[in-house]
Order: structure tokens, then sequence, then C-alpha cells
């Protein structure tokens, strides 16, 4: 079922979601502030853009051209959708395609940066899988895994680029190998922790095409507070202000 709400509170942003697909959620928010942007980057890509809640986040940071590519039709829809809705279309360009396709007729050596919230799920008979394939896609490794997102980051990424994605700590260490056979050096990891006292549940990792090597763990970041609300260092993310 379709059905628009704001995304979340950033000012003036507007999403169609559809309860049958997957919809955004804190990740989406996470990793487009995490993501390192400077002036010189011009041009973004988003692998697996879903109904696009990371190119209009970061269109508060930024404005580069944003490229949102997404295998699903049902979903590229909904991003052409949002993107129209939110008056960006001459910001971001949102391409029905398979990534593992796409990059194959794109040139090297194109994007400044490269952003992916991808499957977290390895694709295994015993995983438990949802009923709409949509979500399966989104959650599971079926169409796109973590050697595709650095294989393809090692040819569009330029030289120095960079590539941020969100992932599950525990497979870090995986992740750690991927990029540094594709040429990508591990530059910046934040772990993210629902409640204090808790085990991380989320992972931030940033690298650098042909980068130094050198990396910085940024201090943890805690999702919520004891009662449940939002801690004040997520509600800076969302462009809210405490107490408000």
């Amino acid at each position: 079922m379709e059905k628009l709400n704001d995304l979340l509170y950033f000012k003036n942003l507007k999403v169609y979601q559809n309860s049958e697909m997957f919809e955004f959620s804190l990740d989406s928010v996470l990793l487009p502030n995490f993501v390192t942007i400077n002036k010189k980057c011009k041009k973004i890509l988003d692998i697996g853009t879903g109904n696009a809640p990371i190119p209009l986040i970061l269109t508060t940071r930024t404005d580069a051209k944003i490229i949102g590519v997404e295998i699903q039709k049902k979903s590229y829809e909904l991003a052409k959708k949002n993107i129209e809705l939110n008056h960006l279309t001459n910001q971001i360009t949102i391409l029905h395609d398979n990534i593992k396709e796409y990059y194959k007729k794109e040139e090297s050596d194109t994007f400044d940066t490269i952003i992916c919230n991808p499957p977290f799920f390895k694709n295994i008979e015993s995983s438990r899988k949802n009923k709409f394939d949509e979500k399966t896609i989104a959650r599971h490794e079926v169409s796109l895994n973590i050697n595709d997102i650095f294989m393809i980051s090692k040819k569009l990424l330029k030289n120095n680029g960079n590539i941020a994605i969100v992932h599950r700590p525990e497979r870090l260490i995986e992740i750690l190998s991927v990029m540094r056979e594709n040429n990508i050096e591990p530059k910046k990891i934040r772990f993210v922790y629902p409640f204090k006292e808790k085990e991380a549940n989320v992972l931030l990792i940033e690298g650098t095409k042909n980068g130094k090597p050198g990396v910085k763990i940024l201090p943890p970041l805690y999702t919520h507070n004891q009662d449940g609300s939002y801690t004040d260092d997520i509600l800076k993310i969302f462009g809210k202000e405490e107490n408000n």
C-alpha cells in the first residue's frame, strides 16, 4: 500500500513508500550523513537507491549531481515519483538498471563518491526470506553482494574518490578484506549502537580508491535513550534541534 510521509525531520522533503517494498530505515539517514562530501565532489552514485531517500538527503549537503540506480521496477517508479515530488529532477537522476550491467557501460573514473545501503544477509538456503520478492532482493545478497559493490567501485570511482556503505558489524573483516582486494583503502569507521551498554548493530565504513593506509575509528553513535526516544546526536543528524 502506497503512502506519503515526511522524510523524518528534513524540511520540505517528502517520500512515497510502499509497505510491500523495502521502506527506508535509520540506516538510510545515517549513511548520507556519514559519507565525506567535499567541495570538489561533482558527481555521486547511489547503488540500489530504492525509493531514493539517500539522494534526497544528500541534496541537503551538496549541489553535486546524483545518479541513483535501482534494479526493481516498482522501487524505481517510486523513486522517480519522489524526485519529481520534491522538485529535484535537475540534481537527481534515477535509472532503472542492474548495477552489474550499468557499470560495464559507464566510463571508468566517473564518480567522485559512491554510496550504498546494500543487502545485509548472505543468500543461503536457511535464510529466512520475506514473502515479497522486493524485500528479499533488498535484504539478501540475491542480486548484489559485497564483492560486487567494491569491484564496481574500483572501476567507477575517480582516483582518490570515496565509497561509503552501511552494513552489519559482524561482517567487518570480510568488508575490509574485499575493499583492499579492490584497491580501496579503509579510511573511516563508525559503530552504531541501539542503546548504551548494548552491542553495536550497525557499521558505517568509508574507503578511498588508491588511498594511503590509515583508518580513523570515530566515536560510538548511540541511537536511542533508555526510554526509547532518539538521542540528541541522532536528532542533530535528522536536522532537528534538541527539545523542539
